[in-house]
This record gives structure tokens, sequence and C-alpha cells, in this order.
């Protein structure tokens, strides 16, 4: 998508399949599209503006691009959290920098509210390394967030038989952090509990490796109950643990392959998998999501991946796990890395299934009612959400304006107006000024129907503003007053005989307009979009008039040189016959000494 108002934009369109519209749950999908899931070279800052967080409506249109707000550097795990204050924020994950080592930018857990202003930027503590694009949690105490860590530290291979070996290992754990101090409150590592012999990802015969190191068990979420314990889901175990917060042991292990049996009886299996969270814990009883991949770069245990909700029973002997629904990727293929998933306030399910930017909902009974990808295939998304948001940007709407018209009689004032993240615009009131110091007058009113939105206004109006009303006709906004832009009139050769236009008087054109969408316009007024043949031949008219000026460039430049050349000779015979001048048609020029012809403009002091 490309924008007048946000030329440096170009935000990834979607291509939606409908199944069923009106079972869809409310909200906007927040997503958070990167070309490359390693950090790009600081050139990139030059790029148009495509990565980072995004949220978009549910017919794919965008509502607020975040992009320039973070350097256009990939953004990860960009969600609405709802547990700091009355007002919704947004929380993110900004990459590190390309260039981390050096300028010291090891990424950073970001928290905006809902005027998409930055309220924290917590850094992660250095001895726990870069803050990792997998997790950032804010919890529902409002006080706190898990992140997930990645530490290296070097291991002998004893575990595996081979006691004089040794490797670099990469071992994954979690962190707790203070959102006001970014104080680590708890730290959890997966070396100290989970031992080699459990990773399906390396086995006795693997060879050893320098740094990093191994990625034996990769952690990849992790969420807390009330209770205060910890669930976790590491990929490379295929397993996802209960962490006692008292003792830091692991209490169960539910999945688990390679001789790694469960702790529970359960009637399912899943593999590779991402984003274990809790939906509901009480006790010994536990309901969880889960997207399955079941599958990676290399191997694949099932045919297609889904997203699973599951119910555990901790305090049975024995434990048991059972699935309660089961949502299969939509065209029954492979999500090899990344996803999510998400349950819904009305229990429907949002899936996220990461290459292309692929999301699906499905109601609770396992229908689908939804599914989207980029158009762009080189695009992809980490974790995609959907919620309920009302955006307030504290920044006015964006507006640019512009004229056409061959003579006075037939002006138009195009204008196009958008306002980064405001969620709730139901129209727009347009307003012109005859000078900076007269009265804003009304000349329309238009549906907003698209992230921009174009109008057009008769006349040529000149300082232009517009008010954004929410549908109660309540004001949100209002832009700052522009100056419309207006081509050269000479070099398009403008007809009028009168001298070069001037713009018009609103309030001699506009009388009565803009009152309200419902109300019918004056035969003298440009009509609101609710005529839909005026505006399609409005739009008509703009683009022919475009072309009008164009072709008026290109011929009156022709006459403008024949005129011109013409006057210059007709001026040179009078000066000639007055003086009595001899016109001379041909002169050989006398070549200078020892230079060729082509080459004597070139003598050095001549050039001097």
């Amino acid at each position: 998508m490309s924008f007048k108002t946000l030329p440096d934009v170009r935000a990834v369109k979607f291509d939606i399949q409908y199944e069923d519209r009106d079972s869809l749950a409310p909200g906007y999908w927040f997503v958070s599209p990167y070309l490359h899931m390693d950090t790009d070279e600081p050139h990139t800052l030059y790029e148009q503006y495509q990565i980072g967080p995004h949220i978009y409506d549910q017919e794919g249109r965008l509502v607020w691009t975040g992009t320039s707000f973070f350097d256009n550097r990939n953004t990860f795990d960009f969600k609405v959290v709802q547990s700091l204050g009355e007002e919704p924020h947004l929380s993110l994950i900004r990459q590190y920098s390309h260039d981390a080592e050096e300028d010291g930018d090891r990424g950073y857990g970001v928290i905006l509210n809902n005027h998409y202003e930055i309220t924290h930027m917590l850094p992660l503590r250095e001895d726990l390394g870069w803050f990792d694009i997998h997790e950032f949690n804010v919890l529902k105490n409002g006080e706190t967030a898990l992140v997930t860590n990645y530490l290296s530290q070097e291991i002998t291979l004893e575990a595996y038989g081979r006691p004089t070996e040794t490797t670099w290992l990469e071992y994954g754990g979690f962190s707790e952090i203070d959102l006001k101090t970014a104080e680590i409150l708890y730290h959890w590592n997966s070396f100290v509990e989970i031992p080699l012999t459990e990773s399906v990802h390396y086995n006795p015969t693997s060879m050893v490796e320098a740094l990093p190191g191994w990625d034996y068990v990769h952690i990849n979420s992790v969420d807390k109950n009330d209770n205060g314990d910890y669930l976790i889901s590491m990929r490379f175990t295929n397993t996802i643990y209960l962490i006692s917060a008292q003792s830091g042991s692991i209490m169960w292990r539910l999945g688990g392959l390679a001789g790694n049996t469960s702790d529970f009886i359960q009637d399912f299996t899943f593999s590779k998998q991402h984003d274990a969270k809790f939906i509901s814990s009480e006790g010994t009883r536990h309901v969880i999501s889960i997207l399955n991949n079941a599958s990676d770069e290399e191997f694949q245990s099932e045919d297609v991946s889904s997203a699973l909700i599951v119910e555990i029973e901790a305090g049975t002997e024995p434990k048991t796990a059972h699935i309660l629904h089961r949502y299969e990727r939509p065209d029954k293929s492979l999500t090899r890395l990344r996803g999510n998933s998400q349950v819904l306030p009305n229990k429907n399910m949002f899936a996220c299934w990461s290459k292309g930017g692929y999301i699906s909902e499905y109601a609770e009974d396992g229908r689908l009612l939804m599914s989207a990808q980029f158009t762009s295939p080189r695009y992809s998304n980490y974790r995609a959400y959907k919620f309920e948001f009302t955006g307030r940007p504290n920044t006015p709407p964006d507006l640019v304006a512009s004229v056409y018209g061959t003579d006075e009689a037939n002006m138009v004032t195009t204008v196009y107006v958008s306002w980064n993240g405001a969620t709730d615009i139901a129209e727009w009131q347009f307003y012109a000024q005859a000078s900076e110091f007269d009265e804003r007058v009304p000349i329309g009113r238009i549906a907003k129907t698209d992230f921009e939105t174009m109008f057009i206004a008769k006349g040529f109006m000149d300082w232009i503003s517009v008010e954004a009303v929410d549908a109660s006709g309540a004001v949100l906004g209002t832009s700052d007053i522009h100056r419309s832009a207006y081509p050269d009139w000479q070099a398009v050769g403008y007809p009028g005989i009168s001298g070069l236009p001037r713009p018009n008087d609103p309030a001699g054109l506009h009388v009565g307009v803009g009152a309200s969408l419902n109300e019918t316009s004056d035969e003298e007024n440009i009509p609101s979009s609710t005529n839909a043949m005026a505006d399609a031949e409005l739009r008509k008219a703009t683009h022919i008039l475009s072309s009008a000026y164009e072709t008026m460039r290109k011929v009156g430049g022709i006459l403008a040189l024949i005129i011109l050349l013409g006057g210059m000779a007709g001026v040179m015979a009078c000066f000639m016959l007055i003086r009595g001048w001899r016109v001379r048609l041909y002169q050989r020029v006398r070549l200078e000494d020892g230079l060729p012809e082509e080459q004597t403009h070139l003598r050095p002091e001549m050039a001097e």
C-alpha cells in the first residue's frame, strides 16, 4: 500500500478469504512483518518503510504503521496489554541493532500507550545477553514482564560418554523483569534442570560446536499463573514444563520424545511446538494453548500443523492430559518455524502460521471463519494477535491538497487525508479559509472508508484543514492548516485572460456544505461520497485535468520556444537594418594554434 499523506510507507497487503464474517470476533490484527529474521545493515534505515509493528482491521486495511518509530528495524511479539491502567497499551520487542557489539544497542522491551508514545524502554541486564526476540510477556499484575534468555557456557560431554571432550552449549532460560526499574526479580537456567539427554536436536554422536554452541532446548515462550509457577515451551525437547517459582524445579513435563516419557497419560502428541500459554489455571487443573508445529527444517512427526487446546490434570495418579480442541492449518500444510495461537474472548481461535504472514480464525467448534496472508511472499510474521483496541494518536491528521484546472470555471481541489493510528473515525469534515486570518468555512464531509481518504472540492481552495469526527459527531482531532499545491500556471499554458488564477473565497462557493453526510448538497457544491456517480465523475475529471496539464506543458513549451526564436530573429533583423550592417551568412572559425577543431574550447588559458 502506498499513500499520498505518508509517502515513505509501503505497507504490506493481505489477501483474505472469508468463510463466515458474522462469526468473527471483533478486533484488529497486530502483526510485525519482517523481510529477514537477522538484523539488517544500517542502510535499510533509508529504504521504504515496510517492516515493524502494524495494526490492520479485519478487511486488511491499515490502521497504524509504527515502522518509522523504530528506524525500519524488526520488531516482534507486538500485542495489546490491558494491565497497565484504564487505557490499553501496546508491547513489543525491538530487535538488537546490526552493530550491537559496537553501539551497545542490545534490544529492548518496549511499551507504548494508546497515544503511540513510548512509556517504557526496558533493556536486559548485560550478563543475561541480548534481548531475545521470542517473548516479552507483560503480566496481569502490571508490574513485571517475562522474557526469554539465551546464554552460553562450555561443558564436557560426559553425559554422552565423552568425558574428555568439551563443547559450547547455548542454554535456554527466562527472567522476570520489573517494568519500572528493569531489575531482574527471578532468573531460571535450563541447564540446571534439563539434562542434555532430553534434547531431540543433539545426540551422543553430534559434533562439538564453538560459540554460541549447541542450542539444545530452544526456549520460545514463558507464561505465569496465579500461583506464581512458570509454564515454558522447549522446542528442541518437544516438551512443555511447569517450573516451581519457589524452588526452580520442574513440577511436571508434558510431551517429550527420544525416550523421554511424559509425566502424563495423554491422548495426543505434539512436537517442535511454540507459544504454550495458560488459558486457565486452578490448583492442579490447567487449560493451555499450544501451536503444534509438528515439524522443523529437517523432520516432521505429523502431516499438518495445528493449534491445540489441552486440559491437564496434575493432581491425579496417573496424571492425565487430553485434547479439548484441535484447529488444523487451513491449507493442510506445515509451519516448520515460529507461529502462535490465541484464544479470543468469544472463544474463537486465532492462529499465526508465520511464513508469508499466514493467519486464520476459527469458531470454537473448529469451523474455519477466515484465512489471510501477505500478498508478497517475501514477508513473514513471527506472531500475530487479535485485540479490540482504541488508538488516540497525539499527532494531528496528515493532509495534502492540490489544485487542478484549465480555467477559472473548472478549478477543483483534491485533498488526501489520513490519521495514523486513529481507530474510530466515522467521517472527515473539510474546511478552507480565504486567507490565513479568515474564518474556516466547511467545504465538504465524507465517510472514512480506508486508511487514506480522498476528497474533491469545487474551486481553487487554499488554507485547507480537516476534522476527524466519530460516529456520535464528536471531533476526535483537527489537522494543521495546509496550503494547497498548484502547478506553474504559465508552464502549463494557463489561458486565463485576467491573469493567473487566485484562490477562491470558500464562503462564496461552499455555503451550507458539510453539515452531514445525510443532507443533500447544493447543486453548485461538490457532492459527498454518498453520490457514487458524481464522485466517480469528479475523479474522472481530475484525471482528465491532470492529463490536460501534461499536454499543455508540452505544447506550451514548444509554442513558447517558437515565439522566442521568432522574436529574437525580428529584433536582430531590425537592429542590423538600422545600423546598416550586412549579414554574413557563414564564416569559418579560425583554428587556434595547433589544436584540433573539437578541442579548441578546452584550451587551458581560455578555461581559466
